[in-house]
């Protein structure tokens, strides 16, 4: 279990998940033109609308970090890149799967450092 600052990925979100649902009902999906993991179960995700409605849900469900991890590692992934607040997960990936490279990006000062780190890994 990892420390956060409030109930987010909990029964407590659940009355967010209908309000969300209902806005994302309006969107247009398309599917990723990347792998897509989802957070829910590490899946590989293809569909662009299975996708949104998993983000949907996951919102009052638990993430599955560890098994992100396990399906990255799988698929030769070689560098994780983490947005901000940045820190968190790929100290995570760092413990867990040393042989990926990560990459914490922290405000607009990093932009060029992760540009570089996005050529050096691309996307597959």
């Amino acid at each position: 279990m990892l420390a956060v600052s409030g109930a987010f990925h909990t029964s407590t979100m659940a009355p967010a998940v209908s309000h969300l649902a209902t806005l994302a009902s309006s969107l247009t999906a398309t599917d990723p033109v990347i792998p897509f993991i989802s957070n829910k179960d590490g899946a590989v995700v293809e569909s662009g609308r299975e996708i949104l409605d998993r983000i949907v849900g996951q919102i009052a469900g638990p993430v599955r970090w560890d098994l992100c991890m396990e399906t990255m590692a799988k698929c030769g992934v070689t560098g994780v890149i983490e947005v901000p607040p940045a820190g968190t997960l790929t100290g995570l990936v760092k413990r867990a799967q040393g042989e990926i490279e990560t990459f914490a990006f922290k405000g607009p000062e990093d932009l060029a450092a992760a540009a570089d780190f996005i050529s050096k890994h691309g996307a597959n």
